[in-house]
């Protein structure tokens, strides 16, 4: 998985609120990195969660809304998974 692939899922997720659904819905990174799949990117477990624990409260700030929280959602169950 390449940084770039990672970033433009995320950015896709942002802006898609079908995608921020489905990853509400997803149980696990495996779930996650499935679901990227489909929507045209390659992204791994492992360097999923490894980006996870990359990104510092500080970096959220600037994230608008409810996006924030759909975050640390996010990101607590890309950490369940170990």
């Amino acid at each position: 998985m390449s940084e770039n692939q990672l970033k433009a899922f995320l950015e896709a997720v942002m802006a898609d609120a079908g995608l921020q659904e489905k990853l509400k819905a997803a149980g696990d990174a495996d779930a996650v990195v499935a679901i990227a799949k489909a929507a045209g990117y390659v992204i791994s477990a492992d360097e999923l969660k490894k980006s996870q624990a990359e990104v510092s409260e500080e970096e959220l700030e600037g994230l608008a809304g409810g996006l924030a929280e759909f975050y640390w959602e996010f990101k607590s169950k890309i950490q369940g998974c170990d």
